[in-house]
């Protein structure tokens, strides 16, 4: 395989990254910091400047300005971790050369056009997948990669004329901290593009608003032959829960603008259980109105006992970036044009969840997410198309262009 960028992607995703919402450390795995280490070297390497790595595990570097002309500083952020919803460990990606239209066989599992049938769009391509024992990590490795590419190839293509170029790649975006340390001032962009968006041609400047609810229930286990009025059973009260969620408002019943609830973890026995919520919706009134009816399902449940067994805290995490990014329409625009001009037809909806970018934009660095090409994150199904890596290197180097071009 000739392609730089999946090379380095295939390289990457060999990394185990995942993130951990139950730690509390900063970044969550140390793991994150054996590749974050990697990556500034790798900077360093290509010939970027200005290096630094914080004891955070946030990593930026500079691309410095080839010309005297007023430019705006771009920056370009992608995240380092991959999503603990599958395991991210001993990732095997394996190449499918001039896909054919049929089935994909993988470990366990096998890739479908009838079942995924974006992948018709792809005949002739190179896909990379998973062996099926895992993620593959496109989310978001395929995007570092895609940004030190672009970077690479500006360096080595001086007569392109460019202003300041910011990188950064951030820890902790899937468990939603990926901004909680990124110190926008350092950064020093006047606006950026998160390179975490899926299949060529998104673009995206609307996103959830997103919370997270950790339940805690505190059971009283004795032997069953003798419990009556006496056990309280933490395992059921968790179904009690679960039950009491609208059934048609999952992920799996919902698109487009509608919001949901979704349960992400669930583990328990009769003394003790926890249970960890996703509570998502584009609608700010909407949402606020979600986390209320969640903390009223707990209410009416701890109304049955003297001793409230269960202990409920909604943490958010993300807002929709899109009432910042109206007031900077233009950094849409740049990137629409950049996309007509590499023969690609944007595509501009609403991210079904979050980047960096939600968060920074409120930290007054506007930021749209552009694709990375990938294809059913956070799971062994999960492929990218080689041909759409590239496209992403050459949109991000037109953005660039076409920004010392409009100055």
């Amino acid at each position: 395989m000739k392609s730089v960028v999946a090379n380095r992607f295939c390289n990457y995703v060999k990394i185990h990254t995942s993130s951990d919402s139950r730690s509390d450390t900063v970044p969550s795995t140390l793991i994150q910091l054996g590749f974050a280490r990697l990556l500034a070297e790798e900077c360093k390497s290509i010939g970027l400047t200005d290096i630094s790595l914080d004891t955070n595990g946030y990593v930026m570097a500079t691309l410095p300005k080839n010309c005297n002309d007023d430019i705006p500083t771009i920056g370009f952020i992608a995240h380092m971790d991959t999503s603990p919803d599958a395991s991210g460990d001993a990732v095997n990606p394996r190449i499918t050369e001039n896909y054919n239209g049929e089935d994909i066989s993988l470990n366990g599992i096998t890739l479908s056009p009838k079942e995924f049938p974006s992948l018709l769009h792809y005949i002739g391509d190179t896909i990379i997948t998973s062996d099926g024992t895992t993620l593959l990590g496109a989310d978001d490795k395929a995007g570092i990669a895609e940004i030190l590419t672009a970077m690479e190839y500006l360096i080595a293509h001086p007569e392109i004329k460019h202003g300041t170029i910011r990188i950064a790649f951030t820890p902790d975006e899937e468990i939603g901290r990926g901004a909680d340390h990124f110190d926008v001032n350092a950064f020093g962009a006047d606006f950026a593009y998160t390179v975490d968006g899926g299949k060529i041609g998104e673009l995206e400047y609307e996103n959830f608003n997103a919370a997270r609810a950790d339940i805690q229930i505190k059971g009283k286990s004795v032997h069953p032959g003798t419990a009556k009025n006496i056990m309280i059973n933490a395992s059921l009260l968790a179904s009690e829960i679960i039950s009491a969620l609208p059934k048609n408002e999952t992920p799996a019943t919902t698109e487009g603008y509608e919001g949901f609830f979704h349960v992400a973890h669930l583990e328990g026995s009769v003394s003790s259980a926890s249970l960890s919520i996703i509570i998502r919706d584009f609608d700010k009134n909407n949402f606020e109105a979600r986390k209320s009816f969640l903390q009223s399902v707990v209410a009416q449940i701890n109304a049955s006992f003297a001793e409230p067994p269960i202990f409920i805290r909604i943490r958010d995490e993300y807002f929709n970036m899109k009432s910042v990014i109206e007031n900077h329409m233009h950094i849409v625009d740049l990137a629409k044009k950049a996309m007509t001009l590499c023969n690609i037809t944007p595509s501009v909806q609403p991210i079904r969840g979050g980047t960096d970018g939600a968060r920074l934009s409120f930290m007054n660095l506007p930021c749209p997410n552009i694709f990375t090409g990938g294809h059913n994150f956070h799971g062994p199904f999960e492929f990218i198309p080689v041909s759409s890596m590239e496209k992403a290197v050459q949109v991000l180097v037109t953005i660039v262009q076409l920004s010392a071009q409009q100055s």
